[in-house]
């Protein structure tokens, strides 16, 4: 079973890949507020539903970089009846080979949010952007936390983690200070938020089994989803948030 193929249809009725609800997600925009023709990059931008909503509110031009080609594709089809053709300019590439050919203190605005293992966690992905916006410009991240610290069968069922994978709320924000950025704002899904991510991510790979059951992969799909579903509701919800990280470039 691939593994992008799972993650788009757990996701193909989600507007963002993430717990945060759209009203913060919006009002960290508005925060933002950037001008027009402000350059955007985003790491990991998935379908792309961040960054039409930056043009398309602040006439940005935009970078996505993403690897897997199905959620450009979607990106693509999204983007051609709601923003001018040419905003957004879309690699689909690894991380890490992608961001070597970006151009150093070049955007305005830099975005990663949920794909921070990309470029090898937090801390690297905040020295990548901090290298490629420009001074007093805007990093945002999405990144998970720990409520609480993790129960060694919560992390043998997330295939073996160790909890130093993620920090506390207040660590991950002073992750960004030591490294000379500025912090304006976080936010933090509320247990609603997760439930609703959690049970439309589950919903919807349970629904597209009942509707495609002659699908190869359904059979997999279902013991996976089966099995996250039973991590959350035991220990997930309890122990692991996400949270919006705002920075400001201080170079």
């Amino acid at each position: 079973m691939d593994r992008n193929k799972f993650s788009a249809i757990a996701h193909r009725t989600h507007a963002f890949y993430n717990p945060i609800s759209e009203a913060k997600i919006m009002k960290m925009l508005d925060i933002v507020s950037p001008n027009a023709a402000d350059k955007v990059i985003d790491i990991g931008a998935g379908k792309c539903e961040l960054l039409i909503r930056l043009v398309e509110n602040y006439q940005v031009s935009a970078t996505a970089i993403e690897l897997y080609d199905g959620a450009i594709e979607e990106a693509k089809r999204k983007a051609s009846s709601r923003i001018p053709e040419g905003s957004i300019q879309f690699i689909v590439d690894d991380a890490t080979s992608a961001v070597q050919k970006c151009e150093e203190d070049s955007y305005d605005f830099g975005i990663c949010i949920g794909s921070t293992h990309a470029l090898g966690g937090m801390e690297p992905t905040l020295q990548t952007l901090k290298r490629l916006v420009k001074n007093n410009g805007y990093i945002l991240i999405g990144e998970g936390y720990w409520k609480q610290t993790p129960s060694p069968a919560y992390l043998e069922a997330l295939g073996g983690a160790d909890e130093s994978e993620c920090k506390s709320h207040a660590d991950t924000v002073k992750t960004g200070e030591e490294l000379g950025l500025i912090p304006l704002w976080s936010y933090v899904a509320n247990e609603d938020e997760w439930d609703n991510y959690e049970w439309l991510y589950s919903m919807s790979v349970e629904n597209y089994c009942l509707e495609n059951p002659n699908d190869p992969d359904c059979h997999a799909m279902l013991e996976r989803i089966r099995t996250w579903r039973r991590t959350y509701l035991t220990w997930g919800r309890d122990t692991l948030g996400f949270g919006l990280y705002l920075y400001r470039n201080n170079k």
